[in-house]
């Protein structure tokens, strides 16, 4: 099969569905390479709460976007698809298929849509913004977020400060919503002349929810509460972006001994469950993506190389 041609394949879906182990299987079927889209596997150190794939599966298959900037750093949802349109050109001119993976919407937004210019920093509206998150709490600023802007609202949390914020900000200086302006935008993936082939993974919520409990429970065995530790031994800040990330929140609870492990273990697992809903609700907002059973390889491999010889 010519991988010559510019295809692009992404796989995407929630949490614990399976995304990565599918990739590995499709990397060795269709001589591929593995393009991370997870917007905290970035980050050095962080790697049992992000649940990054192991030294084995790296040496079977090359992965790249992983563990490219330290934690302290800022990374945006437009760095990414930048590095993902660099990476997938050098992954072609080795006549390989770069496959991206993962389970951050924005990230594969950024990349298969685009992201839109927006105004400018308001650092006035902003500072406003955060005073009146500090008087009345967050959540107000969600509730007026989800007022202005009900579809940007449900794809992330009431808990995301910088991106309730932002939200709040591009409305008010420009009176439209966010999620409107984004379909005024370009695909960087399309500019560059790919093909793109889109696939989401599926389960059923029952068996999507038991291996969510089954993984943060082995996050949790392998040494999460240890890595967390090590890591704020190494100067790493408590305020560091990664630390916002799934388990990580919830450990930095347990040592400052607000909650007891057990129940940073439960709150973990609800609040994944939490995530795993958003995730679809905005892959499904998401247009061109084909769903599939994710134990489906059969059907999923006919499709994809039904797409290759297209």
């Amino acid at each position: 099969m010519d991988f010559k041609s510019r295809n692009l394949l992404t796989i995407v879906g929630p949490t614990a569905v399976g995304k990565s182990e599918t990739a590995l299987y499709l990397a060795r079927e269709f001589s591929g390479e593995v393009i991370s889209c997870d917007s905290m596997q970035v980050y050095r150190g962080f790697d049992l709460g992000t649940d990054k794939p192991g030294a084995e599966a790296r040496k079977a298959v090359p992965h790249h976007l992983i563990d490219i900037v330290e934690p302290w750093e800022q990374f945006s949802a437009a760095d990414f698809a930048r590095l993902a349109v660099e990476t997938a050109e050098q992954i072609i001119a080795r006549g390989r298929l770069p496959i991206v993976v993962g389970g951050t919407g924005l990230y594969h937004r950024a990349l298969v849509e685009g992201l839109f210019p927006g105004p400018g920093r308001d650092p006035e509206l902003r500072k406003r913004l955060r005073q009146e998150a500090e008087r009345a709490g967050l959540l107000s600023l969600y509730e007026k977020l989800k007022e202005v802007d009900p579809d940007y609202a449900a794809r992330i949390t009431p808990s995301d400060s910088i991106r309730i914020i932002r939200a709040l900000e591009v409305y008010y200086l420009t009176g439209v919503p966010l999620s409107r302006q984004f379909l005024q935008t370009r695909s960087p993936a399309r500019e560059k002349g790919f093909n793109l082939i889109q696939i989401g993974l599926k389960l059923d919520r029952k068996e999507l929810y038991r291996r969510i409990e089954a993984r943060v429970e082995r996050m949790f065995a392998l040494g999460l509460v240890e890595e967390v530790r090590n890591l704020l031994a190494r100067g790493v800040p408590e305020t560091a972006t990664p630390f916002k990330g799934l388990g990580y929140r919830q450990v930095l609870q347990y040592l400052r001994r607000e909650i007891t492990l057990a129940e940073a273990i439960e709150k973990t697992k609800l609040e994944t469950r939490h995530f795993a809903k958003r995730q679809l609700t905005w892959f499904r907002k998401s247009p061109g993506i084909t769903w599939f059973e994710a134990q489906d390889r059969p059907g999923l491999k006919k499709f994809i190389e039904m797409k290759l010889s297209q």
